[in-house]
């Protein structure tokens, strides 16, 4: 199998996607040693070697954050691109991570998905969704050692059958929606205000803490 993966996440090597395509392919290539090509989107310049690399695979798994409800922008653009490629028959798979705590989000990405693969008879090998996943670079390793561990079997499981495993799949939507509970505990921890910790962190390492209120587009 030739197995190509497209990772469409901004930050590139320094994404959450990349940390999780990683854990998948540490299992996948122990127990299938063919060579995993690995792509990123973001690199626009080579859009061309994108298409090419997707037409030659025979199984292509696209991995990308949710932003907002919304796919980025370069992640769309391949989709556009790729339309226009004769690649019916192509085994293609996606996994898609959010911040959101529920999977819920990631859902109606997920039809858009299914309906993209049905237009262009791929054979659609599914989508992975995972939420809760903006953060992991900073938690310490007892809170990311289940998803990470999920992630290796899902790509142990894919080299063995070449499909992403149900009940793996299952347990990683999980929580679908959040719970009264839990969202009444968010309510409350909003209050502290410490939700805003990590977006500040990454507001101040861009000199953009002081313009965080900017609203340039609003009318005058």
């Amino acid at each position: 199998m030739k197995l190509a993966i497209f990772n469409g996440s901004p930050r590139k090597t320094n994404s959450n996607s990349t940390i999780l395509i990683n854990h998948f392919s540490n299992g996948y290539h122990g127990h299938n040693h063919h060579n995993t090509e690995l792509h990123y989107l973001a690199d626009v310049k080579k859009n061309a070697n994108h298409i090419e690399a997707f037409k030659k695979a025979d199984t292509a798994i696209i991995i990308f954050p949710l932003y907002t409800d919304a796919m980025p922008g370069q992640v769309k653009y391949f989709f556009e691109q790729i339309v226009a490629t004769p690649s019916k028959g192509k085994r293609v798979g996606f996994i898609v991570q959010s911040g959101f705590p529920e999977a819920y989000h990631s859902t109606f990405v997920e039809r858009y998905l299914k309906k993209l693969s049905q237009k262009m008879e791929w054979d659609y090998l599914g989508t992975v969704i995972k939420g809760g996943i903006e953060g992991i670079q900073i938690m310490p390793p007892n809170m990311t050692r289940k998803v990470f561990g999920r992630f290796e079997l899902l790509g142990k499981h894919f080299a063995a059958s070449g499909k992403f495993e149900p009940e793996l799949v299952k347990k990683l939507r999980k929580p679908y929606r959040i719970s009264k509970v839990r969202l009444l505990f968010f309510r409350l921890f909003l209050l502290t205000g410490l939700n805003n910790y990590y977006w500040n962190v990454k507001l101040k390492e861009n000199n953009a803490f002081e313009k965080r209120f900017d609203a340039p587009f609003a009318p005058a």
